[in-house]
């Protein structure tokens, strides 16, 4: 089995981000040898450890919302960086009058990053090591928004606005990059059974790929809307929070699959 699962407010806790609740069902992942694939906004410095500490660098994991793979046993450090070069060089390509319409992470310093996204200065350092994707503000108009989206479109490079930031990306998304992975795992020809959890509306192409879909509940704001495929079975949602409905439910799957 392949499980896919988003960090903040699924695997990780909203308030603390510890994953202590999930360990028992993280436990018996791992001894039951399924393989366990992190799929976050998270940078590859950021996941790393995280998934290191979980038992699982042996697996794959999806950083930067899809934009890149962290390969089994690869840390932050050793990450292509290529695709990000790739958009900073696309930016200094833009008229000035453009430009400077856009400040990214690699714009910022340390203090400014953690200032924007509340992060402690810790971690505001791994989340400035970008290696697929380019998140920013944009100060101009939706008049040069469109052209400074439609220019970069020219070298492959999508814009999507999120709730805080606006990413610069080649276009991944975590639903495509689980393709990728699966071919690493080929089965006899046959495709191992997918499970797919994440809490929030990013995370419904992921979960829908899936052949089983868990959304898991968060406190902190509204979550998923009625989803069709929650009629069939398809999707499923936590009654727990966070990692303790992330437990419930993984133990539920490995007890019933």
């Amino acid at each position: 089995m392949i499980v896919f699962s988003d960090l903040d407010g699924t695997l990780l806790d909203h308030e603390t981000y510890s994953f202590d609740a999930a360990k028992p069902a993280l436990e018996r992942l791992k001894s039951e040898g399924h393989v366990l694939v992190l799929a976050s906004s998270k940078t590859a410095a950021e996941i790393a450890p995280l998934r290191e500490a979980m038992g699982f660098a042996h697996c794959p994991a999806i950083v930067e919302n899809g934009a890149g793979l962290l390969q089994a046993g690869e840390s932050g450090e050793t990450c292509d960086g290529s695709a990000h070069e790739a958009i900073r060089a696309a930016l200094s390509d833009l008229p000035e009058r453009l430009r400077s319409r856009f400040e990214g992470f690699s714009d910022w310093g340390i203090a400014e990053i953690a200032r924007r996204t509340g992060l402690a200065p810790e971690q505001a350092e791994k989340a400035a090591r970008r290696r697929f994707s380019e998140p920013g503000v944009w100060s101009g108009s939706d008049t040069e928004l469109e052209e400074f989206v439609t220019r970069l479109s020219k070298s492959g490079i999508t814009g999507v606005r999120g709730g805080r930031f606006f990413t610069l990306s080649h276009g991944s998304t975590k639903a495509s990059r689980m393709e990728a992975v699966l071919a690493m795992y080929p089965d006899a020809g046959k495709v191992p059974k997918t499970v797919a959890l994440g809490d929030a509306p990013n995370d419904v192409p992921m979960l829908e790929n899936a052949d089983l879909g868990i959304i898991i509940a968060n406190r902190a704001h509204a979550g998923i809307g009625s989803l069709g495929s929650e009629v069939s079975g398809k999707i499923i949602r936590s009654v727990k929070f966070g990692p303790e409905g992330w437990n419930e439910e993984m133990l539920r799957v490995l007890d019933t699959r």
